[in-house]
This record gives structure tokens, C-alpha cells and sequence, in this order.
């Protein structure tokens, strides 16, 4: 019975704080006035401690810090013009770090209150890098490519065991003629984070199980690979919620679904087991670096940073592209769930490597591209 309370009150929010990024569309909540005062939950707040190493103060702290830093980060990006070249919040100085291609722009950005570092490419020729090597055939050994503002490159990340495969040295080969481009060795291949049936959680499609994201006006938001387009949704108590109204992966990874039946949403992000926790009042993108969280059906809730965005993952069904990675760990079950940092959606759990045990990182699909590509109104408090 416990389940039915839990689920059926935050339907459409069941993993903590969604943490999804992209840019803000007009159908993303900003956050309110003074939001940087509100009260972070005790769940979050103990998730934050276990996870990142924090006491309570720290993580109260790091809260606050990222909260401001997400604030100013489009103000800073317009100062920087053209010459932007991507941003990044410091956990070690509590600011946002803007790179800069132009050192008589740093100024500006300054003056709006951030950090600032040259660096040798703007965001835009890194984009335009991204979308040469997104135009070529990854091989299985090739884990995911993305920029990375820091080092004002393209980061390739292969498989450690398949770095001396020729299908491999090739794509690496043509990915250096594409722009600037840096190799990296990564533990193991990502894959997605479905799973098999198990009684008591939160929905199904045929005998797949995964994770609500985050509520929308009229349903929910999950990850494309949990069904396709007309698919019917069964919830915890196997009752019909509706069916999947648009879904699309590989290439993204996102999908919604339609609520009736007796189902409703509201725009809250659950601490699994637990009674509702946090409220969504936005979906503002969180800096690389910043902390974030996630709740799934299988793992509850866990804690960890943006490591990096705009990263194309690789999966063995095709790749999936504008990606954000954070060191945040995840097994099968949690797909679609929900990210969130402070009070803000980020996006919903796509996939990635390891598991809650021995540690391992986690791709999402940005929240703000799920709304716009579907017209969708983020169900906010």
C-alpha cells in the first residue's frame, strides 16, 4: 500500500530532483525570485553527504553556490558574444568559469560576475566539430564523444580494451580531421538502463520496466528506448496510465506519455520510498561541474556532478547526441528517471556504465529539448 501512496502522488516526478540541461525554451519555468533560500529537503541533503563527501553545511553551501552560478550563466554567455566558449561551475571556488576566445571580452563577463579563462575555440567552432564527427559511423569500441569548455576541445572517449582496434584508429583518424580533438580511455561501453519486469514499481511497457521522469502538463516526460509511439503504460498496480504519444531513439533518447485513468501528475521529484520531497519550480540548466541528483525505480536516490554536455553517446543501438554526463551512478530500471539540481529539472536518465555498487557515470537527456521538441509545458510549482 505504501507504494500506491508514493507513486500515485508524484506520478510524473518519481526520482529525485530531475537534473536535465539544455537551453532554456519559453516553456521552461525560471526559478522564482529568492529561490536561492529555499529549503533544501533532508533527503537531498543526506544524498548530497553520502555521496559527494559533503557534511550538510557543505552541501547547504553547494547548493546556494550553484544556484547563483546557474543564475548568472546566460547573462555571462551574452557578455562573452561570440567570443563564449562555454562555461563551467568550480566546486573548489564556489563560481562559474566562463572561456573566453577573446581576452578584451573577459572584462564583461567579469563585470556579470563570473570567472573567466582564454581559451583557443569558441563554442561554436566546438559545436560544428561535433556535428562533423556526429555525421560519422562509431564503431562499438568508440564510447562517446563531446565538448569539453575547459580544455576548448572534443573529447573522444574509447573503450580501454578496443584502443588498438583498426576500426577504432580509423574513426579516431577521421574525428582529428574534423576540428580539434583530444583522445580519452574510458572504463567500458555505455548501454541504457531498461529492465525487466519487477512487481511494485513505477511503469511498464510490455515486459520492460522504467522510471518516471518529470510531469508535464497533460503527462509525463521518460527516455525514448522504455517504448515507442502508441506503446501502452501499465503502473505500479499493473492499471492502465496511457500510452506513449511520442518517443525517438536512437539519435535522442526521450519520449511522453499521456495521463488518465484515474492517474494525475504533480510537479514533484519523489525520494523513493519516501512521501513527496522536492517541488520543480523550473528546469534551468545547470553549469558543468555542478552537483546533481537522481531517483530511479531501482537505485532511489543518488548524487553526483555534470561532468560534461553536448556529448554524443554511443550506444550498440546507434548513437544518441546532446548528451550531458555526470558521475552519477545508475542500473537497469532507472531509465527515464528523473535529474534534478536544487529545485531545477535537468533531464530525464538515458544511460550509462557501472552500477550503484562499484560506482560508475550516467547519461541524460536534457529536459528543456524534451519540452521544445514535443510543445510540452513543464508542470512546475
Amino acid at each position: 500500500m505504501r507504494h500506491a501512496t508514493v507513486l500515485r502522488t508524484g506520478l510524473s516526478a518519481l526520482l529525485i530532483l530531475g537534473a536535465w540541461t539544455a537551453a532554456g525554451p519559453s516553456t521552461a519555468s525560471a526559478a522564482p525570485a529568492g529561490s536561492a533560500e529555499l529549503p533544501a529537503s533532508a533527503a537531498l541533503l543526506s544524498a548530497m553527504q553520502r555521496d559527494l563527501g559533503l557534511t550538510e553545511g557543505q552541501a547547504r553551501t553547494r547548493l546556494a553556490q550553484e544556484r547563483a552560478a546557474t543564475a548568472l550563466q546566460p547573462q555571462a554567455q551574452r557578455a562573452a558574444g561570440s567570443a563564449y566558449g562555454g562555461s563551467w561551475f568550480d566546486p573548489a571556488t564556489g563560481e562559474l568559469t566562463v572561456a573566453v576566445t577573446d581576452a578584451g571580452k573577459a572584462g564583461a563577463v567579469r563585470a556579470a560576475g563570473a570567472q573567466t579563462r582564454v581559451v583557443e575555440h569558441s563554442a561554436a567552432q566546438l559545436d560544428a566539430t561535433m556535428k562533423r564527427i556526429d555525421a560519422l559511423s562509431a564503431p562499438d569500441g568508440v564510447a562517446s564523444w563531446r565538448v569539453d569548455p575547459a580544455t576548448s576541445r572534443v573529447v573522444v572517449n574509447v573503450v580501454g580494451s578496443a584502443h588498438g582496434d583498426n576500426d577504432v584508429r580509423t574513426f579516431v583518424a577521421k574525428a582529428r580531421k574534423a576540428g580539434p580533438v583530444t583522445v580519452e580511455r574510458t572504463a567500458k561501453a555505455p548501454q541504457t538502463f531498461a529492465a525487466g519486469t519487477v512487481g511494485g514499481d513505477p511503469y511498464y511497457t510490455g515486459n520492460v520496466r522504467c522510471s518516471i521522469g518529470f510531469s508535464v502538463h497533460g503527462g509525463f516526460v521518460t527516455a525514448g528506448h522504455c517504448g515507442g509511439t502508441g506503446q501502452q503504460v501499465r503502473g505500479w498496480d499493473n492499471s492502465y496510465i496511457g500510452n506513449f504519444q511520442g518517443s525517438s531513439f536512437p539519435g535522442d533518447d526521450y519520449a511522453w506519455v499521456n495521463v488518465g485513468s484515474g492517474w494525475w501528475t504533480v510537479p514533484v521529484v519523489l525520494g523513493w520510498g519516501t512521501v513527496p520531497d522536492q517541488l520543480v519550480r523550473g528546469s534551468n540548466e545547470a553549469p558543468i561541474g555542478a552537483s546533481v541528483c537522481r531517483s530511479g525505480s531501482t537505485t532511489r536516490w543518488h548524487c553526483g556532478r555534470v561532468l560534461a554536455k553536448n556529448e554524443t553517446v554511443n550506444y550498440s543501438q546507434g548513437a544518441v547526441h546532446q548528451m550531458t554526463k555526470t558521475s552519477v551512478c545508475a542500473q537497469g530500471g532507472d531509465s527515464g528517471g528523473s535529474f534534478i539540481s536544487g529545485d531545477q529539472a535537468q533531464g530525464v536518465t538515458s544511460g550509462g556504465w557501472g552500477n550503484c555498487s562499484s560506482g560508475g557515470e550516467t547519461w541524460y537527456q536534457p529536459i528543456n529539448e524534451i519540452l521544445n521538441r514535443y510543445g510540452l509545458r513543464l508542470h512546475t510549482a
